[in-house]
């Protein structure tokens, strides 16, 4: 994935700067005497900590910034909890000054809060972080300057926690990922502990795993410690919803509205957040995406686990509560159904009933979406409600859980156990279709290569092209290009050249590569192009995202006992979470790519294999020997991680190409190329020698 490596040491100075210099004086953490110091402060002093080169003072402050913030929430939640049971808030009375009971038991809640809050914390206005820090604790920044502080002191299993905490919520950040590998074999036997982990969130995981190996009994118990964990966790998330909030239309000093049009304008704000834990309760910790239907599959699983283990009043109690979230869900229906039939003779199926947190939690949300579209309708607050439960999932590789019954015995319901149907992706998935040039040779296909929308094909460009195109490379590739000057971006142990289509065009036209050389690079990848969206069979146009030649030279001495990747597993259009076994299409990923192709140069090296995996990023599906002409092409989501074994001797080079279907997305220097090409037109100095005319088409 090319330019995907993010600036984090220059982001990471950002929350040092973004306080006064009288915070950061002295250098080191003050005195943990007194009432609980700010996070960002803390943040701020290990960070320069950090930079100063005092790695124990740097974790010290670090590890005491990540503890000020947990118990900065939990001081919050137990005020606000306590205070809930002293200060029951009153309801108004009829008549003028009717309202006074009811604001009176709001004042004295506030004050409540106040007087419980003060004595740890000081003031509020201490614990008021800046945005930019709070987005580095959200995306768990403070565990990068962590590791690497903990490494230099040689604390290997507090660096590879640290690491492993980081790589949680950054799944895309490579060379955390190559340094977790490392740990695995340098410190011996590590746990691998996410600090951050939602406890709800790994009894889920924990419960889901037993249930995939038929190991009911356990699943039961997980899944249900996780539905126990949801809910305390969701009314947490209730009680922190009632915090400060940040107005965006208007600068809140400045703020004129009359007394019920500020407490309406605070109160959708403090809404929305409630309504919303939904989703927060469902979205893995440092994550953007929720698991889709992540309250109803507890549920889901467990009628399925209940009925393994042969209670099946709990069962129906289960299929009930689902059907309460999805009552039109025929799986579920016809399961509930069958335990009916199992229980008739020994009780009234009908006495038995959706859970009751399940009925007031769906009672709840129901009525903040009516709130909230009536303030939408009536006072002009945006608000569109998003679709919470959507049974079927958003992605093509989400996980989805077999709500069915299968194995029944033969006098029982024959119910499948496969997977619900998934929404129709935006096209239809096609392949097969013609190679357009004669001399192009087929291969493999999806099937035989044991995926989805994959081919592999040979003679794409001749032996001669091959030299010419190596020749050209070597005059214009740059170290680290593409990975910010990174010159070895995936692993210590190779060197990563590139260089992109503009950059030939430029030095050739300049005279310092043969200007053919430089133009031959620009239309082998039209060819690329033109193979791939004719044989995937696309009815709409494919344009170049990115395109990149690539060359991976491994370094000497540093191949010994090597068991890293050239490029580790990953997938191009999302973001792969082999521990979740998801791919989460969101930011920092690029997902805007719909189809990828690699066109290999050489293959006078060792190693370097293209291997395709299953969501894992360990079980190898496919592993393709690269050589001259040969081209890998595959669409670029969850359905094909894919990476690059270690090139151990020689150089491995290949022209990378990322296609999107989205025009907004197009390649910006393959514009600025096509105009160069325009223009190399005009003064008559023709396309290269290449023997890819369009009458070459069968």
């Amino acid at each position: 994935m090319a330019s995907g490596s993010r600036p984090w040491g220059a982001l990471l100075l950002l929350p040092l700067l973004l306080l006064p210099a009288a915070s950061r004086a002295g250098g080191g953490c003050a005195g943990e005497g007194g009432p609980l110091e700010p996070f960002d402060a803390l943040y701020a002093s290990g960070v320069e900590a950090y930079y100063g080169g005092d790695f124990a003072g740097a974790a010290r402050c670090l590890e005491r910034a990540l503890r000020s913030r947990r118990e900065l929430r939990a001081a919050r939640l137990r005020c606000r909890r306590r205070c809930r049971g002293q200060v029951r808030l009153a309801a108004p009375g009829p008549g003028a000054g009717g309202d006074l009971p009811f604001f009176g038991s709001v004042l004295r809640r506030a004050g409540c809060v106040r007087r419980c809050e003060e004595p740890r914390l000081g003031a509020a206005s201490r614990h008021r972080a800046a945005e930019e820090v709070r987005a580095d604790f959200q995306r768990r920044v403070p565990y990068s300057y962590l590791q690497r502080a903990y490494i230099q002191m040689n604390k290997l299993e507090e660096a590879a926690n640290a690491a492993h905490t980081f790589f949680m919520a950054n799944p895309e950040h490579m060379e955390i990922q190559q340094d977790i590998e490392n740990y695995k074999t340098t410190a011996g036997k590590v746990s691998l502990i996410d600090r951050e982990a939602k406890q709800h969130m790994e009894d889920y995981s924990a419960g889901v795993r037993h249930y995939d190996k038929e190991e009911y009994e356990l699943a039961v118990e997980f899944l249900e410690r996780a539905l126990k964990g949801y809910y305390v966790e969701d009314e947490d998330c209730q009680i922190m919803c009632e915090g400060p909030q940040r107005f965006e239309e208007h600068e809140y000093l400045e703020y004129k509205a009359g007394l019920y049009e500020a407490i309406a304008d605070h109160y959708m704000q403090v809404l929305a957040c409630k309504h919303d834990c939904v989703r927060e309760l469902a979205t893995r910790s440092g994550r953007i995406s929720p698991i889709e239907n992540f309250l109803p599959l507890h549920y889901d699983y467990l009628q399925f686990a209940y009925y393994r283990v042969g209670d099946y009043v709990k069962a129906l109690e289960c299929a009930k509560s689902y059907l309460l979230f999805h009552p039109d869900d025929e799986d579920v229906l016809e399961n509930a159904g069958y335990y009916e039939s199992l229980l008739e003779g020994t009780m009234d199926p009908d006495t038995v009933k959706p859970r009751k947190e399940a009925k007031t939690l769906l009672r709840r949300h129901k009525l903040e979406s009516h709130l909230l579209q009536v303030a939408a309708a009536s006072l002009g607050y945006t608000y569109t409600e998003p679709n919470y439960w959507n049974r079927y999932g958003a992605r093509q590789d989400e996980h989805s859980v077999p709500s069915s019954i299968s194995s029944e015995p033969e006098d029982g319901p024959r119910l499948s156990l496969a997977k619900k149907p998934m929404p129709k992706p935006d096209r239809e998935l096609k392949e097969g279709g013609p190679l357009l040039y004669s001399d192009v040779k087929f291969v493999y296909n999806s099937q035989q290569l044991n995926g989805t929308q994959r081919v592999l094909l040979d003679n794409v460009i001749s032996e001669e092209q091959c030299r010419e195109l190596h020749r050209v490379a070597s005059g214009i590739m740059l170290a680290g290009d593409g990975y910010r000057g990174k010159t070895s971006p995936h692993t210590p142990n190779e060197r990563f050249e590139g260089a992109t289509v503009l950059k030939a065009l430029k030095y050739g036209y300049e005279g310092r590569v043969p200007l053919k050389s430089a133009r031959l690079f620009y239309d082998i990848s039209e060819k690329a192009r033109r193979i791939v969206e004719s044989y995937f069979m696309l009815n709409s146009t494919l344009y170049f995202s990115y395109t990149h030649l690539v060359c991976r030279t491994a370094l000497s001495g540093q191949q010994e006992r090597r068991n890293d990747l050239s490029h580790p597993i990953h997938a191009d259009n999302c973001l792969l979470d082999p521990e979740a076994n998801e791919c989460w299409k969101e930011p920092p990923a690029y997902t805007f790519r719909d189809y990828s192709a690699l066109l290999y140069m050489n293959a006078d090296f060792e190693g370097g294999e293209f291997i395709f995996t299953e969501m894992d990023a360990k079980t190898v599906t496919a592993s393709i020997k690269p050589k001259c002409g040969r081209m890998i092409s595959f669409s670029s989501g969850g359905e094909n991680p894919h990476g690059v074994k270690a090139v151990t001797k020689g150089q491995r080079c290949a022209v990378a190409l990322w296609f999107t279907l989205d025009p907004l997305y197009r390649e910006l220097e393959r514009i600025q190329a096509d105009e160069v090409i325009a223009m190399l037109d005009q003064e008559h100095l023709g396309p290269s020698e290449m023997n890819i005319n369009p009458k070459d088409e069968l």
